[in-house]
C-alpha cells in the first residue's frame, strides 16, 4: 500500500469520528479532496462556500458545480471583509481579519443545524508559511483534518489524481487581496480591476499567473512558457491596452515570474530571523 494511500484512509478515518460537519469550501484543489473523503466517510455534511468581492466570481460557480455532483448539500453565504477598517488597511494580519468573519459564521450554522464540527482545506505544508488566518481557525477552535492527516500539497494532488477529482492540477487561486502588497489599502475599484485583468489573460490561455497591484501599476507574473507568449507583439499589445482600459497606467512584467505566495517571501525571513534571534538568545 502506497504512503499516500495510508494518509487517505487516516483522513477518512478522522472524519468518520466526527459525526458530522460543515466545511469552508472553496472549490480548490485541497478542500475538494476533502469534501471528496468527506462522501467517503459517510458523515452528515455541509459545504459552505463564501463569495465576497475578494473572491474570484469563477471559483464559486465551479465550487457550487463540483458540491452538487458530489451528491453533498451545499450553501452560498456572502461576507464582506471591506467593511472591516482593519481589512482594508492591509497589514501583514490581513488574512485574519478574512477568516475571523467567515469562521463566525460557519460556526453560528454548525451551532443552528446540529453539526459538530467545522472544517477548514489547510494542508501541512501551509504550517510553515506565514497565515494569519490559522490564528482565527484557533479561535473558533475549526479543525483541519488535511493537516491531522499528515498530507501536504503534493500528495493532496496525487490522492487527488488517482481519485479521478478534476480540481488534481487546478492551480491556486487565493483570494484578490493576496495581490496587493502589505500596507497598500485595499478598496473595490482595485479587486474589480485585478479581477478583470486576470479574467483578460485566463481568456488568452494563460494559466498560472498573479496581477500583482502596485496603485496604478500592474505587475504581472506568469511562468517561463507564458512569459514568452505574453512577449510575442500582438499578445503585449492586446495586454497593455486592455489593462489601461481598466485604469492602470503602466503595465510591466515581473523577470523572475510566478511564484505562489510571492507577497510573503518578506515576511517568511522575518520570522524565520525572529525564530533564530530567540533560540539564540
Amino acid at each position: 500500500m502506497k504512503k499516500s494511500d495510508t494518509k487517505l484512509e487516516k483522513l477518512i478515518g478522522i472524519l468518520k469520528k466526527m459525526d458530522s460537519a460543515v466545511l469552508a469550501y472553496s472549490g480548490g484543489v485541497d478542500s475538494t479532496l476533502l469534501l471528496n473523503a468527506i462522501k467517503l466517510a459517510g458523515i452528515r455534511s455541509l459545504a459552505v462556500t463564501a463569495v465576497s468581492k475578494t473572491m474570484p466570481e469563477d471559483d464559486y460557480i465551479s465550487a457550487k458545480k463540483m458540491a452538487e455532483e458530489m451528491g453533498i448539500r451545499h450553501k452560498i453565504i456572502k461576507t464582506d471583509e471591506l467593511k472591516k477598517e482593519a481589512f482594508r488597511k492591509n497589514p501583514a494580519d490581513r488574512c485574519f481579519y478574512c477568516k475571523d468573519e467567515l469562521f463566525e459564521k460557519l460556526k453560528e450554522i454548525a451551532n443552528k443545524e446540529g453539526y459538530k464540527f467545522v472544517l477548514d482545506g489547510s494542508n501541512l505544508d501551509d504550517m510553515a508559511d506565514w497565515r494569519p488566518g490559522r490564528k482565527a481557525a484557533k479561535k473558533y477552535n475549526i479543525r483541519s483534518p488535511l493537516i491531522e492527516a499528515g498530507l501536504t500539497k503534493k500528495e493532496i494532488r496525487g490522492i487527488s489524481q488517482s481519485l479521478n477529482l478534476p480540481t488534481w492540477d487546478k492551480p491556486s487561486s487565493p483570494c484578490l487581496a493576496s495581490r496587493f502588497p502589505y500596507g497598500e489599502p485595499i478598496t473595490c475599484r482595485a479587486l474589480k480591476q485585478i479581477a478583470e485583468a486576470e479574467r483578460f489573460l485566463k481568456s488568452l490561455g494563460f494559466v498560472e499567473f498573479r496581477v500583482r497591484h502596485h496603485g496604478d501599476i500592474a505587475r504581472i507574473e506568469l511562468k517561463e512558457e507564458g512569459i514568452e507568449k505574453l512577449l510575442s507583439p500582438d499578445v503585449r499589445k492586446a495586454v497593455t491596452e486592455k489593462f489601461k482600459s481598466l485604469g492602470y497606467r503602466f503595465i510591466s512584467l515581473d523577470l523572475e515570474g510566478f511564484r505562489s505566495g510571492r507577497m510573503n517571501e518578506e515576511l517568511n525571513k522575518k520570522v524565520d530571523r525572529l525564530k533564530t534571534h530567540r533560540a539564540t538568545h
